[in-house]
């Protein structure tokens, strides 16, 4: 941060970095900020991360608490449900072997995920005609909003997914059929994705032994867990299923208050303060 400030200062600007936050540590601290109870922080947008708060690991004098941010993106494990197309999605991305966990849960990912089945499956079962349509074949063409709207799309013919199909694939005539079949693959990716997710915010509270006996919030952020109705949805309920009737209710799932950029606040605001009080002794 020095180096920042020097720099700044360098180029005539009369600024001092007190702390660099990122999204899901800004968001944490934000919610902290509004409730005491707030032990964590999730982002799921087009990538994700989480933090919590964890006090056995403190060593500042200033504070009993330490931030911990987990980067769970990167988590990988022979128990994760991957399948063919993970393997491929994985093998043809910029990151080969890293952040398998974002591959499976992240808005930048889901869509494509989506578009590799249809793919093997207009190529297998002539979903769309005899012809693959070329554009299918364009890797990440299908973002995770157009995939929400055809997973949403509550019509009697699936007039949404039939016009999603034509704007981003270029296919101008699918059969009913194949409307529910592209709904109904919209639907087990995106709830593989939200059971995942929930599974690593029930496992955080877990660590820190809250669930039987405290009330824990877990503030989420990020346009995926916003915009994604049926993926929040499904994130809810599978965290609910997990901890069962008699402990859902001590696990509070929370939209940001007002984001990272509030949390930033705070933290440059108290980091500032701790400075002068350093420099006054």
């Amino acid at each position: 941060m020095k180096d920042l400030s020097r720099a700044l200062k360098k180029h005539g600007m009369k600024m001092k970095v007190f702390a660099l936050v990122d999204d899901t540590i800004g968001g944490l601290a934000g919610g902290r900020y509004y409730n005491k109870d707030n032990v964590a922080a999730i982002t799921l947008g087009m990538t994700t991360n989480a933090a919590y708060v964890e006090s056995e690991l403190a060593q500042s004098p200033n504070s009993d608490e330490l931030i911990i941010s987990m980067e769970w993106g990167n988590f990988r494990s022979s128990h994760l449900p991957l399948t063919p197309f993970d393997t491929s999605l994985d093998a043809e991305s910029s990151n080969p072997g890293s952040g398998i966990f974002e591959k499976l849960i992240s808005g930048m990912y889901l869509g494509e995920i989506v578009r590799l089945v249809l793919l093997k499956m207009a190529q297998e079962t002539a979903l769309f005609g005899s012809n693959v349509p070329p554009k299918l074949m364009t890797p990440y063409s299908l973002r995770s909003p157009d995939m929400a709207a055809m997973h949403q799309d509550t019509s009697e013919d699936r007039e949404v997914v039939s016009e999603k199909l034509n704007e981003v694939f270029g296919i101008t005539s699918s059969s009913p059929m194949a409307r529910e079949f592209v709904a109904e693959v919209c639907d087990i990716v995106t709830e593989r994705g939200a059971r995942l997710a929930g599974a690593g915010i029930v496992s955080i509270i877990k660590k820190l032994g809250r669930i039987e006996n405290k009330r824990s919030v877990v503030i989420v952020e990020g346009g995926l867990y916003e915009h994604y109705r049926i993926f929040r949805n499904y994130l809810h309920s599978s965290v609910w299923e997990m901890l069962g009737n008699d402990l859902s209710d001590n696990v509070i799932i929370e939209h940001s208050h007002g984001g990272s950029g509030s949390g930033a606040l705070f933290l440059a605001a108290a980091a500032t303060h701790t400075h002068k009080k350093s420099e006054d002794s």
